[in-house]
């Protein structure tokens, strides 16, 4: 492909790193990273590269033809930052949103917000579709983030089912991969299954991931070339919408135990700074438990204590921070192009 020259194996990496670490945070995409980083169109051409005719390039053992077709130094690069990420990321992310909750989601506030405006400006002409279009995104993104998750089953056939759904979500800017995994009841699941390395369940998962990712980069690949406006307006509004699940203050309303004994948050709503430092602590034991700080004192279990604070200097500073990296990360974009 001819696109593959154009980006720096090493740069690649580097960007499916970035991409790992976002689709490890229900909220947050990956696809919105690869939006961002100038890598989204090639991403997409090079899953559809995956056709009939790679088949049997690799079935004759052509491998060379085969590797150019599907832009295999791309993809390898991309695979492999993706899963460095995923595999060494996954406890360091898990650890700053349980201790720097506010610090990091408002940092991924101030990300999104700025690829929403760098990815609206790839829309050449606004019209009644780009518009009513973008609507139609925020509404999707915006749903999605409240909806209750459900619980499902561990068969073998809803595991590839996850994969296949999951990873059309992952490669959507706005869409969380993990939240809609987290949807259908399967993210702890899944994260466990990385954790404690179950090859038959991530083998399933991988199976449905594979065959979902080919089958919708084509059709994303399809409706970006004949309809670039309306569909770069959708996933402008996926990414505008997916704002609510991002919000740094939040009240949990009910909460779950993992795998690992630790309880975590299923139902969470906005609120405001002030609110958030008014709430009241109650800690897990507790039926109606709103909101778990930190580790819970022996003897005080079902307690109530003070709120947290809102650490507002903080947040804005970290959203300032997210606002500043995707200008930076554009910059450095511009000039790799004006390079090649």
């Amino acid at each position: 492909m001819e696109t593959a020259k154009k980006h720096n194996c090493l740069m690649v990496l580097v960007k499916g790193c970035a991409m790992g670490a976002a689709d490890v945070i229900p909220g947050v995409s990956g696809g919105t990273i690869a939006f961002i980083t100038g890598i989204y169109e090639t991403l997409l051409d090079s899953i559809r590269a995956f056709d009939l005719t790679a088949l049997r390039l690799f079935l004759r053992g052509r491998w060379r033809e085969w590797w150019r077709k599907v832009n295999g130094s791309f993809l390898f690069s991309l695979l492999a930052g993706i899963g460095i990420s995923i595999f060494s990321l996954a406890k360091l992310m898990t650890w700053l949103l349980e201790n720097h909750p506010v610090g990091v989601w408002s940092f991924f506030f101030g990300l999104i917000i700025a690829s929403s405006v760098l990815v609206a400006r790839e829309i050449k002409r606004w019209n009644v579709w780009s518009v009513v279009s973008g609507i139609i995104g925020i509404v999707i993104a915006y749903y999605i983030t409240v909806v209750t998750p459900t619980e499902t089953p561990d068969a073998w056939w809803f595991i590839i089912l996850s994969g296949a759904i999951a990873i059309c979500a992952m490669i959507l800017p706005g869409i969380s991969g993990s939240f809609i995994l987290l949807l259908m009841g399967k993210y702890l699941f899944i994260m466990e299954a990385v954790h404690e390395l179950n090859v038959g369940v991530l083998a399933l998962f991988a199976v449905g991931a594979v065959a979902g990712i080919i089958s919708f980069s084509h059709v994303l690949s399809w409706l970006l070339k004949h309809y670039h406006n309306v569909t770069v307006s959708l996933l402008t509004g996926f990414m505008v919408g997916s704002l609510n699940k991002v919000w740094p203050w939040k009240e949990t309303l009910t909460t779950s135990v993992n795998g690992d004994g630790v309880t975590v948050a299923v139902m969470e709503r906005n609120v405001s700074p002030a609110a958030f430092e008014e709430l009241t602590t109650v800690l897990p034991s507790a039926e109606n438990a709103r909101l778990v700080v930190g580790e819970v004192p022996a003897g005080l279990e079902g307690a109530a204590t003070a709120g947290s604070e809102a650490l507002l200097p903080l947040a804005v500073a970290m959203c300032a921070a997210g606002l500043l990296l995707i200008v930076v990360i554009e910059l450095i974009g511009k000039r790799m192009q004006k390079a090649a």
